[in-house]
């Protein structure tokens, strides 16, 4: 790595390179070595003791050329950082202990980052769950997580998305994963409950922060790198992706829900309390929880918000 030019200027360089510009000769007593270093002046070599100033422009350019020489160079050594770090694989395969085992993420920018920059690194694969009930993304998330998926296609990553099964009844996000599966990702949908996660290479597994009860940022979350942990999480995700239906296996009528359960849901839909609808159509409150519990089992939603939610979205569209 090219040495920086020795800066800044001292208020007694300055003064002394004008003393020589103006007679040849520096102040007396001042160390004249970064001048010289720079360039800025030179021993004159016909007056002993004395100097010859040259022009400060030639000394700008030059500590500028050695500037960017370094720049350039920093520059090349980050970009091989990640190879650097895929030595970890080979590293780590003669191990037991993982050294920092988990690191809290507080906020989504941070877990973000921490994931973009596992992603960088990426050799094998890439498994995600989603268990939330669908939203209205924006067009510029998607297009960046469409981004994502063909970098890591590209790269002869694996990429699977597990998806509550109420995306099926999600128009935009039908489009968008349909267009995932198109570029060679694999995705699948759950009817039952299932944790938030993303496991990249085996290596590096994110999960929500259950640690913290009641934290401030719902997005906050966990960096996992314990072997033991992540290898435990990568088998349970791969017996949740057997219990899914894949993606071309499936449409949007897969659930289905009994007339019974039709009713109480239209029921609720009009203003109903969940106590008053048994009355209202001759069932016990043990029927209406039970049968409240099947649709929701049915549709995927892990509430009777996100339930009613669905609904709404289905008579909506007729």
């Amino acid at each position: 790595m090219p040495d920086l030019p020795d800066l800044p200027l001292t208020p007694g360089d300055r003064e002394t390179y004008r003393a020589v510009a103006s007679d040849g000769e520096p102040l007396a007593g001042h160390n004249v070595e970064r001048l010289l270093s720079l360039g800025l002046i030179a021993p004159n070599p016909d007056r002993d003791g004395q100097y010859l100033a040259h022009d400060p422009r030639a000394a700008a350019q030059r500590a500028l050329s050695q500037v960017q020489e370094t720049i350039t160079r920093a520059a090349q050594c980050m970009a091989e950082l990640p190879a650097i770090e895929g030595l970890v694989p080979a590293y780590d395969a003669h191990r037991w202990y993982s050294g920092p085992v988990s690191e809290l993420l507080q906020s989504r920018d941070e877990m973000n980052a921490r994931i973009q920059q596992a992603l960088r690194t990426a050799s094998s694969e890439m498994w995600t769950a989603q268990p939330g009930a669908p939203v209205d993304r924006d067009p510029e998330v998607q297009r960046a997580g469409m981004e994502r998926v063909l970098d890591l296609r590209g790269r002869g990553v694996s990429v699977r998305s597990l998806y509550n099964v109420a995306v099926r009844d999600h128009a935009p996000t039908v489009g968008h994963l349909a267009a995932v599966v198109e570029a060679g990702a694999e995705v699948a949908t759950l009817e039952e409950a299932f944790p938030r996660l993303v496991i990249i290479d085996g290596i590096h597994l994110f999960i929500d922060n259950c640690v913290q009860a009641g934290a401030e940022d719902r997005d906050a979350g966990w960096h996992v790198t314990d072997r033991a942990t992540v290898a435990w999480v990568h088998m349970l995700y791969q017996q949740l992706w057997a219990r899914g239906t894949r993606w071309q296996d499936g449409g949007a009528e897969s659930e289905t829900l009994t007339e019974r359960q039709k009713m109480i849901l239209r029921a609720l839909e009009e203003g109903e309390p969940q106590h008053g609808v048994g009355p209202r159509l001759g069932l016990s409150d043990r029927t209406v929880t039970k049968e409240i519990a099947a649709a929701r089992a049915a549709v995927g939603a892990q509430t009777v918000y996100q339930l009613m939610s669905w609904w709404g979205r289905r008579q909506a569209e007729g």
